[in-house]
């Protein structure tokens, strides 16, 4: 399976913001298709976060939602999470994947003062 490339990660204080991107390719148009965005926490499962439908529906998990924005931008054929407001407990590895794409590497995001 083909992975998508995520980036845009970093190091942030507390209260600081990050734009993540998820990059599909040609194989992957991910306005056609749902995408979800995962975090992995050092000692914890991977978990689910936020997903956009096909339809551009966005979904979010109740720890980010109202700090965290996913859209699409269908003409760079790009996912993005919009992070504001960081938490410390927001400290992960940030994947984002599809039905049809394997994991990727994903970007670390780490919220430290």
């Amino acid at each position: 399976q083909v992975q998508l490339v995520e980036s845009g990660g970093g190091m942030v204080q507390p209260g600081g913001s990050l734009r993540l991107s998820c990059s599909g390719s040609e194989s992957l148009l991910l306005a056609t298709m749902r995408t979800e965005w995962y975090r992995q926490a050092p000692g914890n499962q991977r978990e689910w976060i936020s997903s956009i439908s096909q339809f551009g529906y966005p979904n979010y998990h109740e720890s980010v939602k109202g700090r965290f924005i996913i859209s699409i931008d269908s003409a760079k054929n790009t996912v993005y999470l919009e992070m504001e407001r960081l938490k410390p407990e927001d400290t992960a590895v940030y994947y984002c994947k599809t039905v049809f794409s394997d994991w990727g590497q994903g970007t670390r995001v780490t919220v430290s003062s």
